[in-house]
């Protein structure tokens, strides 16, 4: 055995995509370093191979590149190339899918008892469509990177490295379907392709450029398509976006009806009511919740980047209930960004942040404007687990939560979490 090749017995799942082994741990599995072991599962023994190693560091990483002992809920990955030494974005793809699912579920609930004092039984809601898939084909979004070679393919795991591909098995039978990865590109250059799942023709921009696959070069037309639009069903309505293809959308192709159909529920009986939608992006939930209050009632959208608001005007341009505002959101809420978009009330709160979560600040405003309800949307669940607990400080309880699994083969998982005030 070499010095960085470790035997290890895996212990419970963590946030992150990896699980907790203990290195010099005593018989009862108690003390001793931790060591983050990716490509594994509780319960089996590994070999592993260090990855992040070092005497004075809190933790080690590894990867397990060879199973001594497996667990009955490891399958042959779907993904290899995504396996030890490979590219990130499939660290789970050796796991059964309802294994995967019941992984996120245990890690949000963990996240909420942890850091919000909150104990919660958690169940992951497939997609529709993914389990005879096969998890597999979901992707509407992807990027690419041209290697030295110029192969398409995708980082390594926490590394700037390419590793070429062949296929990339997450993303739409639509992108699948264009030959990305048998052309060459010039070496660095970066692709991004967007399949719309309501069946538009995708897009792809090679550097930002739109990029004509036919004649294999830049499309240098002003005119040249580089938005989608994207179709959504949600609370017995069809809405359409018109979406920059550089610009935000949720990646799985049934993530936005059902997380629109998730905040509706949440928000309840709005008609009449005032609702902020804050980071709002591109208008996904602003629609929708713009029928939900009707005529007599208003939706007030703030959101911090300037090409999702143009995204947004355009669907929201005849929409007379809505306010629309570029704005930092919390600076926004603090009255300090734009005099024209201070918020003085709410009887509802949306909000959809970034992976890092609202934080301390935007949690205490939203608070201080003691809306009847706040509906959390989140892509991670300690940011969410940790607002929680800030919001409870402000007088709010965890009533619901739904878990979605809209990233199969990943340890991703999005959350709508419905708040009220005690």
């Amino acid at each position: 055995m070499t010095s960085d090749l470790l035997e290890l017995r895996i212990g419970p799942v963590a946030h992150g995509g990896h699980c907790v082994a203990r290195l010099d741990a005593d018989p009862d599995g108690r003390g001793g370093r931790v060591v983050f072991v990716r490509h594994t599962l509780p319960g089996e023994r590994v070999l592993a191979r260090l990855t992040d190693a070092g005497e004075g560091a809190t933790f080690w990483r590894a990867d397990a590149v060879e199973i001594l002992d497996a667990s009955s809920d490891r399958v042959p990955s779907a993904w290899p190339e995504a396996g030890p030494d490979g590219v990130g974005g499939g660290e789970l793809a050796h796991v059964a899918l309802p294994a995967q699912r019941a992984w996120k579920a245990t890690v949000l609930a963990e996240q909420l008892s942890r850091l919000a004092k909150v104990e919660r039984d958690v169940v992951v809601e497939a997609a529709p469509g993914d389990d005879e898939r096969g998890g597999l084909g979901w992707r509407t979004r992807i990027e690419l990177v041209a290697d030295a070679n110029g192969r398409a393919g995708m980082r390594a795991h926490r590394s700037h490295d390419v590793h070429a591909l062949d296929r990339m098995p997450l993303a739409s039978p639509a992108i699948e379907e264009l030959g990305l990865f048998a052309r060459r590109w010039r070496a660095g250059q970066v692709i991004d392709v967007v399949a719309p799942a309501g069946g538009d023709a995708p897009v792809v921009l090679v550097d930002g450029q739109p990029f004509d696959l036919r004649k294999g070069r830049v499309d240098p037309r002003p005119n040249a398509r580089s938005t989608v639009r994207e179709h959504v069903h949600a609370g017995g309505r069809d809405y359409t976006y018109r979406v920059a293809a550089e610009g935000f959308w949720q990646v799985h192709r049934e993530a936005p009806g059902l997380l629109t159909g998730a905040v509706l529920d949440g928000v309840g009986d709005v008609d009449g009511a005032t609702v902020l939608d804050l980071y709002s992006g591109a208008g996904l939930f602003t629609l929708p919740l713009a029928d939900a209050v009707g005529p007599t009632g208003e939706v007030v959208a703030v959101e911090g980047d300037a090409r999702a608001v143009r995204d947004a005007r355009r669907g929201v341009h005849d929409r007379t209930n809505v306010e629309l505002h570029h704005a930092d959101v919390a600076r926004a809420l603090a009255g300090s960004d734009d005099p024209d978009s201070d918020v003085v009330h709410a009887d509802v709160v949306v909000l959809d942040p970034p992976r890092a979560g609202a934080g301390r600040a935007v949690t205490a405003s939203i608070a201080a404007l003691r809306p009847e309800r706040v509906v959390y949307v989140a892509c991670d669940p300690a940011a969410l687990a940790r607002d929680v607990a800030y919001l409870a400080a402000g007088g709010y309880a965890l009533a619901d939560v739904r878990a979605f699994d809209l990233f199969p083969m990943t340890h991703h998982v999005e959350a709508v979490a419905v708040l009220t005030r005690g």
